[in-house]
């Protein structure tokens, strides 16, 4: 096993898993002061977002979980990471993503308005958090905390179901729409121009996601850590969708952007991804260290 602390006169003690200097958590945390605004106002003062109802109703309950789940999760897990938890650098790593890839929508799925900037600030420091923070993770020490048990093939083909499983349905909608000759069904009531969903998850997440499974398939440790912050991601994601959707359907009961039908729906997949997730990090450390 890789050596991953120093004997003291009070034991031993596992040593960070992130050891490249201050800027990961001097990135996370300007992160989650940006959120926070962003998060903060578009929630707490309504007449900012003057956007569709819906879109307005469903960007609040983003908002809502940004600030009661995402930022809370992402400071103790910066902690607990710092303290030399796997688990918690798993879980720093998905809500970093969960984060960015709200970042993306209030960047961009609500017109342009007084939140504007810190909006932007959110963005940069979400995607910065994420390109600073992966290559700090001390990879041999995460390692060394997998236990022999490891779940290494039912974790990659569940994630493999998630990801290819949210294409086909991405798919499923966005085809017929390009083949019948009428896009702009895929946005009907929402009053966006594009749509930032179908956009970062074909052209980012779920690509990641696929890859992260193939190399945890192949028993890999730096696949078993991406595939846990997929999990990560996901979990909070089905959160973050109930809510939204609660709240854009109260918004505009007749947009057919929201429904309160999708709400147990995404609610349920929070639970099962939520216990898979458990599943992956009951089998990362901690673990004996061996000198």
């Amino acid at each position: 096993m890789y050596p991953i602390a120093t004997p003291t006169a009070r034991g031993l003690r596992r040593a960070g898993m992130v050891r490249a200097g201050p800027l990961p958590h001097a990135l996370s945390s300007g992160l989650a002061v940006a959120a926070t605004a962003s998060a903060g106002v578009s929630l707490a003062v309504p007449s900012v977002l003057t956007g569709a109802a819906v879109g307005n109703g469903n960007l609040r309950g983003t908002a809502l979980v940004v600030l009661v789940v995402g930022i809370p999760l992402l400071l103790a897990a910066m902690l607990g990471s710092s303290r030399g938890s796997a688990r918690w650098t798993v879980t720093w790593l998905g809500t970093l993503g969960y984060l960015l890839y709200q970042a993306v929508l209030f960047c961009f799925a609500t017109p342009i308005n007084a939140l504007f900037l810190p909006y932007v600030a959110y963005l940069g420091l979400g995607v910065w958090s994420i390109v600073a923070l992966v290559p700090a993770i001390d990879r041999p020490a995460f390692a060394a905390q997998l236990s022999p048990g490891t779940p290494f093939r039912p974790i990659a083909a569940f994630t493999l179901v998630l990801a290819v499983g949210n294409a086909a349905v991405w798919l499923s909608a966005i085809v017929p729409a390009l083949v019948d000759g009428d896009p702009a069904s895929l946005l009907k009531g929402t009053g966006l121009l594009t749509n930032p969903v179908y956009v970062q998850d074909l052209a980012i997440w779920l690509p990641l996601f696929v890859v992260a499974a193939s190399a945890c398939w192949l028993r890999k440790p730096w696949g078993y850590l991406l595939t846990g912050s997929a999990l990560v991601m996901f979990t909070l994601e089905g959160v973050g969708v109930a809510t939204d959707q609660w709240f854009g359907s109260q918004a505009d009961p007749t947009s057919p952007a929201a429904s309160m039908t999708m709400v147990p729906v995404f609610a349920g997949l929070a639970v099962v991804i939520g216990t898979v997730l458990v599943r992956h990090l009951h089998a990362v450390g901690p673990r004996p260290v061996t000198f």
